[in-house]
């Protein structure tokens, strides 16, 4: 199993002291978890993007690109990028400078996105951001293959004979459908032989599961090798230590932190209290047997080769999400690294 840390570079109030810091310390904070990400061995580190209140991630490229110069090993994730908002010519050039400036560490993990605010920001309707996410993903897909590219694209301008600059470092750059919600991306992961990233980190594991059950109907239906289907899940939340008592104990003041937030931004909680959160979400707060038998819970349901973990402290106190951090890779990884298979592809640049 491979392990990413990933953050969608939230700028809001403690959930704890209730300070709102500085954007600059905010984006600093993001870049040394991902160097401390590299530091402890993790896989890979993502950056969200998002264009609305209260997320900074507006501009994944920019933020790993600069990951990108302070890391060596360490596979660089969007996590993810809203092609339903982007001219799909601009995200390849950027795409495509950030696979270069890395040695080939990029992984896509692609999305049509969701929020209102983002939506009205680029003029993209809830009726059309599919097809937008759905026609962007097949354009970038063939300017990341082809040298020139004819198309008559709904969502922008045609391309005659189009030549886009730089030439990709990876051939091609490995894509993953994000999917929360829509049997769509799924589909469309499914119908191209990608990889799925369930985004699991909303509700109990139930529709997650349905998800996945049906990406891997549809794998077959489009004629892959069932064995060949690679999912990855998320985390609700995270916090590991020696005893379950420590984790929980630890973790309440953040629990209560966050479901104030949430209730100022009218959004009705699905788990109104910790305990609920830590027995019926996704998240793994616990001691570390723990952890890895609630992993090892939902791997039975997913069948999921790759899991992501929260890379912020949210809230905990710095120190003790580092311990927790190393925790993880002390105790967890290693058994789960054991008990569940990689994906079966190489962890590493594609070259053709």
């Amino acid at each position: 199993m491979k392990f990413l840390a990933i953050t969608l570079i939230v700028h809001a109030p403690d959930p704890v002291t209730g300070v709102l810091g500085p954007t600059y310390d905010r984006f600093r904070e993001a870049i040394d978890n991902a160097v401390l990400a590299e530091e402890l061995g993790f896989d890979g580190f993502g950056v969200g993007e998002r264009h609305e209140r209260p997320f900074i991630s507006s501009s994944p490229p920019v933020v790993l690109s600069h990951i990108a110069a302070l890391t060596s090993r360490i596979r660089l994730f969007t996590a993810v990028t809203t092609l339903s908002l982007l001219d799909p010519v601009r995200a390849y050039e950027d795409y495509a400078t950030l696979d270069h400036l890395s040695a080939g560490r990029l992984e896509l993990i692609i999305g049509k996105g969701n929020g209102t605010a983002q939506r009205e920001l680029f003029q993209v309707t809830a009726e059309d951001q599919w097809d937008r996410n759905a026609e962007g993903y097949e354009l970038f897909r063939r300017i990341w293959r082809q040298d020139k590219v004819t198309a008559e694209p709904r969502f922008r301008p045609h391309l005659t004979a189009a030549e886009v600059w730089p030439r990709p470092y990876q051939q091609p750059v490995r894509v993953w459908h994000g999917s929360a919600t829509s049997r769509d991306s799924v589909d469309l992961a499914a119908r191209y032989g990608d990889p799925l990233f369930s985004a699991n980190v909303t509700n109990p594991i139930e529709p997650y599961a349905e998800l996945i059950r049906h990406y891997r109907e549809r794998w077959a239906h489009y004629g892959h090798d069932p064995a060949l289907a690679v999912v990855g899940a998320g985390s609700a939340g995270y916090h590991a230590a020696r005893t379950s008592q420590e984790a929980v104990a630890a973790y309440r003041p953040v629990f209560a932190g966050q479901l104030a937030f949430q209730k100022r931004l009218g959004l009705e909680p699905v788990f109104a209290t910790l305990e609920d959160f830590v027995e019926r979400s996704s998240a793994l707060i616990g001691s570390p047997q723990q952890v890895i038998d609630k992993v090892h819970r939902y791997h039975e349901r997913f069948g999921h080769s790759v899991l992501h973990l929260p890379a912020d402290a949210s809230g905990l106190d710095p120190a003790a999400h580092r311990a927790s951090l190393e925790l993880f890779q002390s105790d967890i990884a290693p058994v789960l690294r054991r008990d569940i298979p990689d994906p079966p592809f190489a962890w590493g640049p594609v070259l053709a």
